[in-house]
């Protein structure tokens, strides 16, 4: 009895342990699964949490809103103080700058003007209506070093950036005209009086502040009222933010969007719109409708009088041969007279 009752405890003893060992193996293997899980979700939360590393990249467009039409200049400061990677960020803010706007001939169209001690205009007004071209021309943009001449870069802006021979649209059309300059440093030159004549000549002026900017300088360069056209950011890690803030101010209203009685083209004008036609074709009076242009007939001079020779020629030739047929007739008759008078 003794041995059977020692016989069944081994038994239930050993069903225990294999049953405990089962437990066990189950726990490591759950308990192992949520370590990799919960380490798989802190490596995505790290990268997650980690923006990547933002690339200009030009054949990228996004358009998120209709600018108003606008003949834009940037004027970005490329001084020594500006590191090559802080200036990168510069032309990435720029490029997503031309997504938020609508380029084209007819649309906003964008020059930048890029000064040190020297100033060198990048492209101009006229010379890109396209995103993808613009945003090329863009990323290849070099720094210049040097000096902080501001003024002499406002001053050039003026001069050579916002004419009609660069591109800029005539007064009389009143397409808006602005300049938003990007400046880490204090101006090394004056700004305060070409700033002044810049905004008589009816520029609006944005400056922007990074890092060690000067703010007295920024608020003499601006145009009013200043909390509408002064910004300021503290590294140039974060001056994409101000893409957002400019949207808010550039973006606006799409009347031809919203619908619109051009028969052929319809141009943004601020808040409102204008007819166009294509080419060969005229705006009627109505400035709707368009017609094709008329061929006008040429009418040619004859100075030399040449056709009314020929035709003096032409009549003088029909009487000579009238006489001369005239005078045939005569001498056949006088012919058979004679012919006549011999045989009698």
């Amino acid at each position: 009895m003794q041995i059977m009752m020692k016989s069944s405890l081994w038994s239930l003893l050993l069903c225990a342990s294999l049953l405990l060992s089962d437990v066990l193996a189950t726990y490591q293997l759950n308990a192992w699964d949520h370590q990799l899980i919960a380490a798989q979700s802190y490596a995505q939360t790290r990268n997650n949490g980690r923006p990547p590393s933002r690339t200009l990249d030009p054949a990228k467009t996004d358009s998120q809103c209709r600018s108003r039409t606008l003949d834009l200049v940037f004027i970005i400061d490329s001084s020594r103080s500006v590191r090559p990677g802080e200036f990168e960020k510069v032309k990435i803010f720029l490029a997503d700058m031309v997504d938020t706007l609508d380029i084209g001939s007819y649309a906003t169209r964008v020059a930048v003007v890029n000064y040190a001690s020297t100033v060198k205009i990048e492209f101009l007004l006229k010379s890109h209506f396209n995103k993808p071209d613009m945003k090329k021309a863009i990323s290849r943009i070099e720094p210049l070093a040097a000096g902080t001449m501001t003024g002499l870069a406002i001053k050039t802006a003026v001069n050579e950036a916002f004419t009609e021979e660069s591109g800029a649209r005539p007064r009389s059309r009143k397409i808006p005209k602005v300049a938003i300059i990007v400046t880490d440093g204090r101006p090394q030159d004056q700004v305060e009086e070409v700033s002044a004549a810049a905004r008589a000549s009816g520029i609006e002026i944005y400056a922007v502040g990074v890092d060690r900017a000067d703010m007295r300088s920024l608020k003499l360069m601006a145009s009013i009222p200043l909390e509408d056209h002064v910004f300021y950011v503290e590294t140039y890690g974060v001056i994409e933010k101000l893409t957002s803030k400019f949207k808010e101010t550039l973006c606006g209203l799409d009347p031809c969007a919203m619908g619109h009685d051009c028969q052929h083209i319809c141009v943004n004008s601020n808040a409102s719109y204008y007819c166009q036609c294509r080419n060969d074709y005229i705006l009627n009076a109505d400035k709707k409708t368009c017609s094709r242009k008329q061929m006008k007939a040429v009418v040619v001079e004859d100075p030399c009088k040449c056709e009314a020779r020929l035709a003096f020629q032409k009549q003088t030739q029909a009487a000579i041969q009238q006489l001369t047929a005239k005078l045939a007739d005569v001498s056949g008759r006088i012919e058979r007279l004679e012919s006549m008078v011999s045989r009698a």
